[in-house]
């Protein structure tokens, strides 16, 4: 019941951050359409290159656990193809609990990362001063939901016995 609970927050947080990481990249198309026009007239944003790199982090990070849960990671299956069926899914919970732990150290270091920027006040030093702790906040909450999305796939792991699948955890 609480993984079932668990595995439904999980996949909601993941859709949210699946649907920002969207618009975001609808941000990067009209930003660099935008740029496209005001430097035909001889002006521009100034910002194009600070704005866009914020979004492709954030949109990269923010599409780790939905990419995960969806499976849609780029897999190697070297090890499994050598390991009987029922076995894979001892496979999957050993990665993902590595996956888990090193992820879990970098979203650690991160956070400090964030905290001093935003204790310092750091800001960009373009035009916009970019408060740092914005962008780099946002990889933070992306790698957070990335650990979420791999405890809980652990936890499914340890269940059922079965590597998760979308379609069967709706």
């Amino acid at each position: 019941m609480i993984i079932r609970l668990l595995a439904s927050v999980s996949r909601r947080l993941n859709q949210l951050s699946g649907a920002l990481a969207m618009l975001l990249i609808a941000y990067l198309l009209c930003h660099i359409l935008l740029e496209i026009v005001l430097r035909l007239f001889g002006t521009s944003t100034y910002v194009l290159d600070e704005f866009v790199g914020y979004a492709i982090a954030t949109t990269t990070f923010l599409g780790l656990g939905y990419s995960l849960e969806r499976n849609g990671l780029i897999k190697v299956n070297i090890l499994s193809d050598r390991l009987p069926e029922q076995h894979h899914w001892l496979l999957d919970l050993v990665i993902s609990f590595v996956s888990f732990a090193l992820f879990s150290w970098i979203s650690y270091y991160w956070y400090i990362n964030v905290a001093r920027s935003f204790k310092r006040n750091i800001t960009s030093e373009s035009i916009a001063e970019t408060p740092l702790w914005i962008p780099e906040g946002m990889v933070l909450v992306g790698l957070s939901l990335l650990c979420l999305t791999l405890f809980v796939r652990m936890l499914v792991l340890v269940s059922t016995r079965q590597i998760p699948n979308i379609e069967t955890n709706k």
